[in-house]
């Protein structure tokens, strides 16, 4: 029901009522006692309707099904549920990564996770993965039965450290023929991702959306076989300096950041980066992906202020709750 149907169900009862005490007795008593009851309830409800449509947007987790075929998915604003509430009420600045989303030329979704809740915008809209795919090549890789039992080599290490430190694309395309789409779309499944699709010949063109890869980048060193886990991560935390735009620009104390990012050939076409923080048991991921900005300057100025935005207070969430994260 909305306020004004609740305002109108209001009035008819307050009507009913002055009618009926025109017909006296105890009908009269009985049946106006009913309605002014139903007035009572009647107006708790419209209080309860005002409450809910103020309600921050969220989205929650849903089932897994495999990735088939492209698709064109609207936009879709804010979800589903929130996960059981904590002690620790941190909450992204959503509004304010919106609002300034909105500001700004370009197509925008992101999504944040913890452990306990997640948020987002329009979190389910397709995008082309450009290099952020290159966090799924590197798990699949070291889940592969050839690579997860024994010590990493000079050979493994040619493969894996360029694809990730500094994105070297001959690197992932020859991940991914070791791979196999098999392996890609085991790393999806396991994560449980919901709209990811791989295109095998041009990787890049591969879709994503934001709310699968904050699932994913949550728990990302546990999709890592244990013997490999630390190689994965301090992989993901040694992007190069000249890589580390956008998140890479925030001062955040206390945090210690991994993430990969994609970019459409400097162009501004595609613009992401996916990231986890982590300060001992204490996890935030978040996905931010952008699309049709002017130029590739322009598109990092919108990655690092929607970030900007969204982590501005997640020092909360420590112990000793440092300071707001701000540029370096």
């Amino acid at each position: 029901m909305t306020d004004d149907g609740a305002r109108l169900d209001g009035a008819w009862a307050v009507a009913c009522v002055r009618d009926v005490a025109r017909l006296g007795g105890r009908r009269a008593d009985r049946l106006g006692r009913a309605l002014r009851t139903m007035r009572i309830a009647l107006t708790a409800c419209a209080c309860v309707c005002a409450s809910f449509a103020f309600a921050p947007p969220v989205f929650g987790s849903a089932a897994v099904r495999p990735a088939a075929a492209p698709q064109a998915t609207a936009p879709s604003p804010a979800v589903t549920k929130p996960a059981k509430p904590t002690g620790v009420q941190w909450q992204p600045g959503v509004r304010a990564a919106i609002a300034y989303a909105r500001t700004r030329a370009g197509d925008v979704s992101f999504a944040v996770r913890t452990e306990h809740r997640a948020w987002g915008w329009r979190v389910d809209r397709t995008v082309p993965s450009a290099s952020v795919l290159k966090a799924m090549l590197l798990v699949a890789y070291l889940d592969d039965p050839r690579v997860r039992s024994r010590a990493l080599d000079a050979a493994d290490h040619r493969l894996i450290d360029p694809m990730i430190e500094r994105s070297d694309n001959e690197a992932a395309t020859r991940v991914l023929e070791f791979d196999g789409p098999a392996g890609v779309y085991g790393v999806a499944r396991r994560a449980g991702m919901r709209h990811f699709t791989l295109d095998d010949e041009i990787w890049g063109l591969s879709r994503i959306d934001a709310a699968d890869q904050a699932r994913f980048f949550l728990h990302i060193d546990r999709e890592v076989v244990p013997r490999h886990r630390a190689t994965a991560m301090r992989l993901l935390a040694s992007v190069i300096p000249s890589q580390r735009w956008g998140i890479g620009r925030l001062r955040l104390p206390g945090w210690q950041l991994y993430f990969k990012g994609g970019w459409g050939a400097g162009t501004g076409e595609v613009e992401h980066q996916s990231i986890l923080l982590r300060h001992g048991a204490v996890r935030v991921a978040a996905s931010v992906l952008i699309t049709s900005s002017p130029s590739h300057e322009y598109a990092k100025r919108t990655l690092q202020g929607v970030f900007e935005a969204l982590l501005r207070h997640v020092g909360e969430l420590l112990p000793a709750a440092p300071a707001r994260a701000g540029l370096r």
